[in-house]
C-alpha cells in the first residue's frame, strides 16, 4: 500500500511537470506570434509567465523578452499608464534583479516623468552592475548633477566655512543646547558636528531621497548611524512624539542659497518656533541654554552693490538695432527670465548667480556697498512679520559714472555673537552672489549725483527687488528715469491681429522673455554675419545652377516663340532653409534676405514665433517666407522631414555644440537624416567641428568637482560616498577666468564631420608635449564649428554665447617640460570620453 502511494505522487508529479512544460512551450510559440504582429503587451505577458514557470529559460528568452518590455512601456507611456508601466519593470526586475539594461531603462522613464531622485537610483544601480555601460553612464552622469549639485563638493572643500559652523555648533552645545535638530542635513556633517560636541539628542531630516540615503551612508561610515536619528522628510512635517520625542533646544541649518531665502529658511524657521523649538531665552535670563531654544544661524543682513559689467549686461539685454542685415523692431523688447514686471502665474527667481570675482571682463562698483535688509532667525514675530510686510524703498547715492547693469547682492550670515560668516565678492568663499539684471528702462548711463532706486522684499521664498531705476538731477530738479510701457506676454501673442492695421507711433513695446544664452546669442554678431556669409554661398550657388538649368531647358523654345525684343522672366522655386536650432533663433529670418527662399523655423514657444513674426514683418518679407515647422508636425521625431513630397533642403541647420561646452546628444543621429534629404549641392550648417584642448593644473577645477580627503571636512569620512555623485565632465566653464596654470599647448583631440561622416574616427590617439612642469589635473576643451571651409565659429571666443567644458582627471598626473603625454579620445553617441595613457 506504501508503495502504491509512492507511485500514485509519482504520476501526478510526472503529470505536472508535463503540462508545465506544454504550458511553457504553448506560451513561448504564442509569445513568438505575437511579437510578430507588434502585440507587444500580450506578448509581454506570455513571457512572463514562461519565465515563471521556468526560470531556467531566462538567458534563452532574455533580450526578446526585454524587447517585448521596451516596446510595452513604450506604449503604455503614450497611453499616460503610468502604473502600469512601472508594475512591468517591477515584475521585469523581480525576475532580472541585476541586469543593467532594464534598471537603467526604468531610470530613464522616471527621469522623463520628473522623478529624478528615483531615477538616479537605477542609473547608478546599472553603473555598478556595469561600469563599461554607456547608456547608464551618459544617463547618470545626467541626473547626478540634478541630485546632488555641484555645490555640494564646493562647500564641502569650503574649511573655513565649515570650521565656523562647528564651533558655534560646539560653543552652543557646550552652553546646555543638549537637544539639536539638522534641518536640511545633506550629507550630514551639522549633525554631526553636534554630536562629537556632545548633544545628547541628535535628530536630522532631509527631503531629498538621494541625498538622505547618501546621509545614511556618510552617518555609518563615521560611526554615528545608532546616535543620529535620520528622517526622511520635510521639516515642516515633523510632529513632535511621532517622529522626535520632544522639542529641541537648537536648530542648526544651512537652507539658503546665494539669495539667502530661497530654500525657504523663513517658512521652515517659522514652523520650528511654532512646533519644534522651545522657547526662546528671555533677554534677562543669565543661566544655561538647556531649557530655551535658539537657532544657528542666528541672524543676517543681506548686502547690495550697483554695478557695470559687460558680461552680465549680454546675457540680459539686447544691446543691438541689427542682426547680420536684419532690423530688429523698436516695439521688440527682448528681456531674460529675471526681468519681473511681466504677468505670469509661475514664481522665478527673480535673480541669477555670479561668481563676480571671476565674471569674464570684470565689473566696475557704482556705488558703495549698501544695506538691504536684516533679519533675526531667533525671533518669531519678526519672521512672521518679514513675510508679509510691506517693500521697503531704496535710494543709494552713484559714485562712479557708468553703465547701470546689475544690482548684485550678498550677505552675512550671523552664527552666533562671534561667528560670522560672509559671502562677499571681496572674500575668499565657496559662494557665489545673486545677481539681479537691471532690464526695462530708456537710458542706463549714470553719473555722480544719481541715485539708484530700488524696492526691497521677501515675496514667495526669494527676496525680491523691484522696480530698479535711478533719479538724475538735471537743472536743479530731480527726474526718473521710468521703464518703458510694455505689454504683458499675453498681448504680445496677440499682437499679429493688429501688426497690419497699427502705424509704428500706435504700437505699444512687446515683450519677449529668452533665456540668458539666447540674449547673448543674439549679441553675437560675428556668429550671424559669419552664417550670414556661408547661408549666402549656398544659396547663390544654387540659385545660380537652377537659373543656368532652367535657361538651358527653355532657351529653344524661347527663342523660336518670343519676338525680337522680348525677354523671357524665368520664375524659380524657391530654395527651402530648415534652422533647427535649439531655443530662439534669427538664422532662418538672415536666410529670407537671399530670397526667393522658404524658410522654416523649430521655435514652439508662441510669443518666440509671434517675434520672429515682427521681425519678418519689419524687414518687409512675403508674407509666405517664414513657416513654423513644429507647427505641421505631430511627432517631434520626424522634424527633419522634407518639406514638400517633390522638394528636398537646401540648408539644413543643427546646433551641433550646447551651450554647456558638451556635443549635443543625438546630433549624428540628426545629421545622418539631413543628409539624405538635401538638395544636390544643398549643405548641412555646420559641416563639420573640430575639438580643441590643452592639458592645465588648476585646483579650482578639482575643488570643485570632488570633495578632497578628510582635511577639508575637518576629520570626518565624507569624500568617498558624495564623489560616487561626482562627473568626468565641468561644465559651462570660462577658461578666461578659470584660475589655472597652462601645461601644455592647445591640440587638436577629435573631429566630427556631419557631411561626409566616413572621415569620423570614434578612437583617437593624441600626443601632446608639456611645455612646462607641474601637475596635470584637467583638460579643458572647446570646438572651431566649421560651417565650410572659410566660415568658422570658435566657442572659445570672449563674445561666444558658448561655454567651455574640461575633464577633470581622478589623480592629479606629474610631469615634466619637455615630457609627451598620450591621450586616448573616444566619441560614440554623441558621448565624448579622454582619458590619459600611461
Amino acid at each position: 500500500m506504501p508503495n502504491s502511494k509512492r507511485k500514485s505522487r509519482h504520476r501526478h508529479k510526472v503529470g505536472q511537470e508535463t503540462g508545465r512544460r506544454e504550458l511553457v512551450s504553448r506560451s513561448l510559440q504564442s509569445a513568438q506570434h505575437c511579437m510578430e504582429n507588434q502585440d507587444f503587451g500580450t506578448a509581454y505577458a506570455h513571457y512572463l509567465l514562461v519565465l515563471n514557470l521556468a526560470p531556467e529559460l531566462k538567458n534563452e528568452v532574455k533580450e526578446t523578452f526585454q524587447f517585448a518590455l521596451f516596446k510595452w512601456a513604450e506604449e503604455l507611456d503614450s497611453l499616460a499608464r503610468v502604473k502600469d508601466l512601472f508594475a512591468c519593470y517591477e515584475h521585469a526586475l523581480e525576475l532580472f534583479p541585476n541586469d543593467e539594461v532594464i534598471c537603467n531603462s526604468m531610470g530613464e522613464h522616471l527621469f522623463r516623468m520628473g522623478f529624478r531622485d528615483e531615477a538616479a537610483a537605477y542609473f547608478y544601480k546599472a553603473v555598478k552592475l556595469n561600469p563599461e555601460f554607456p547608456d547608464a553612464k551618459e544617463n547618470f552622469y545626467r541626473v547626478a548633477n540634478w541630485v546632488v549639485e555641484r555645490w555640494h563638493f564646493i562647500m564641502l572643500n569650503d574649511s573655513n566655512r565649515n570650521l565656523l559652523y562647528q564651533k558655534a555648533i560646539q560653543k552652543a552645545v557646550h552652553s546646555g543646547c543638549r537637544s539639536v535638530l539638522d534641518i536640511g542635513t545633506g550629507t550630514g556633517i551639522l549633525s554631526m558636528f553636534a554630536k562629537k560636541a556632545g548633544a545628547s539628542s541628535v535628530y536630522a531630516c532631509e527631503l531629498s531621497k538621494t541625498m538622505y540615503e547618501l546621509a545614511c551612508e556618510v552617518l555609518t561610515a563615521n560611526g554615528f548611524s545608532r546616535q543620529i536619528k535620520l528622517l526622511h522628510m520635510k521639516s515642516q512635517d515633523i510632529e513632535i512624539a511621532k517622529h522626535i520625542p520632544e522639542r529641541v533646544s537648537l536648530v542648526i541649518t544651512e537652507t539658503v542659497d546665494s539669495g539667502l531665502f530661497g530654500e525657504g529658511i523663513v517658512e521652515s524657521l517659522i514652523h520650528a518656533w511654532e512646533y519644534l523649538l522651545l522657547p526662546p531665552k528671555p533677554m534677562d535670563c543669565r543661566g544655561d541654554s538647556e531649557n530655551y531654544g535658539k537657532v544657528i544661524p542666528a541672524g543676517a543682513t543681506i548686502w547690495g552693490m550697483a554695478v557695470e559689467c559687460k558680461e552680465i549686461r549680454r546675457h540680459h539685454r539686447v544691446g543691438i538695432k541689427e542682426i547680420a542685415g536684419v532690423c530688429l523692431p523698436e516695439t521688440l523688447f527682448f528681456h531674460s527670465p529675471t526681468y519681473t514686471s511681466v504677468v505670469s502665474d509661475e514664481t522665478l527667481e527673480p535673480y541669477t548667480t555670479e561668481k563676480l570675482s571671476r565674471v569674464p571682463g570684470g565689473y566696475k562698483a557704482l556705488t558703495k556697498h549698501f544695506q538691504v535688509l536684516t533679519i533675526n532667525f531667533n525671533d518669531l514675530q519678526e519672521l512672521k512679520n518679514f513675510a508679509v510686510r510691506k517693500p521697503s524703498k531704496i535710494h543709494v547715492p552713484v559714485i562712479e559714472r557708468g553703465i547701470l547693469d546689475a544690482i548684485v547682492v550678498w550677505f552675512t550670515l550671523q552664527l552666533d555673537d562671534e561667528y560670522m560668516l560672509s559671502t562677499s565678492p571681496n572674500d575668499e568663499t565657496c559662494w557665489e552672489q545673486a545677481v539681479y539684471p537691471v532690464q526695462g528702462l530708456l537710458d542706463y548711463s549714470v553719473k555722480c549725483g544719481d541715485s539708484v532706486t530700488m524696492e526691497a522684499s521677501c515675496q514667495d521664498c526669494y527676496l525680491r527687488l523691484q522696480k530698479i531705476s535711478f533719479v538724475t538731477s538735471e537743472d536743479g530738479m530731480d527726474i526718473e528715469r521710468n521703464v518703458r510701457e510694455k505689454n504683458s506676454e499675453a498681448e504680445l501673442c496677440n499682437a499679429l491681429a493688429s501688426l497690419q492695421t497699427a502705424s509704428t507711433q500706435e504700437r505699444r513695446w512687446l515683450e519677449c522673455k529668452l533665456e540668458s544664452t539666447e540674449i547673448a546669442l543674439l549679441n553675437n554678431l560675428s556668429y550671424h554675419e559669419c552664417f550670414k556669409a556661408a547661408i549666402g554661398k549656398v544659396l547663390s550657388s544654387l540659385s545660380l545652377s537652377e537659373q543656368s538649368l532652367s535657361m538651358d531647358v527653355d532657351s529653344q523654345n524661347d527663342e523660336m516663340n518670343l519676338g525680337k525684343g522680348q525677354k523671357k522672366t524665368v520664375t524659380l522655386d524657391p530654395l527651402y532653409v530648415l534652422d533647427v536650432s535649439e531655443g530662439f533663433s534669427v538664422l532662418p529670418a538672415i536666410a529670407g534676405k537671399f530670397g526667393p527662399v522658404k524658410t522654416y523655423s523649430s521655435v514652439e514657444k508662441e510669443q518666440h514665433q509671434v517675434a520672429l513674426s515682427l521681425i519678418s514683418e519689419a524687414n518687409r518679407f512675403p508674407k509666405e517666407t517664414l513657416e513654423f515647422w513644429l507647427n505641421h508636425l505631430q511627432d517631434d521625431s520626424v522634424v527633419l522631414q522634407r518639406p514638400r513630397s517633390d522638394k528636398l533642403w537646401s540648408i539644413i541647420i543643427l546646433d551641433v555644440i550646447e551651450t554647456s561646452g558638451l556635443i549635443q546628444q543625438d546630433v549624428m543621429e540628426k545629421a545622418a537624416i539631413s543628409r539624405c534629404l538635401l538638395h544636390s549641392g544643398g549643405k548641412i550648417f555646420p559641416q563639420y567641428v573640430k575639438m580643441f584642448g590643452m592639458l592645465v593644473e588648476s585646483n579650482s577645477l578639482v575643488l570643485e568637482t570632488a570633495v578632497q580627503g578628510t582635511d577639508h571636512t575637518l576629520g570626518f569620512n565624507i569624500a568617498p560616498f558624495i564623489n560616487q555623485f561626482k562627473v568626468p565632465f565641468r561644465v559651462f566653464l570660462d577658461l578666461s577666468t578659470l584660475p589655472h596654470m597652462p601645461l601644455s599647448k592647445s591640440v587638436e583631440l577629435l573631429r566630427v564631420d556631419l557631411m561626409t561622416p566616413y572621415l569620423n574616427n570614434p578612437t583617437r590617439e593624441v600626443k601632446v608635449a608639456i611645455c612646462k612642469s607641474g601637475q596635470v589635473t584637467g583638460i579643458p576643451f572647446w570646438y572651431h564649428v566649421y560651417l565650410d571651409e572659410e566660415h568658422v565659429l570658435d566657442t572659445s571666443s570672449e563674445l561666444s554665447h558658448w561655454k567651455q567644458a574640461a575633464v577633470v582627471l581622478d589623480k592629479p598626473i606629474e610631469v615634466q617640460a619637455g615630457d609627451e603625454l598620450v591621450l586616448s579620445v573616444q566619441y560614440h553617441n554623441s558621448n565624448i570620453s579622454i582619458t590619459v595613457k600611461q
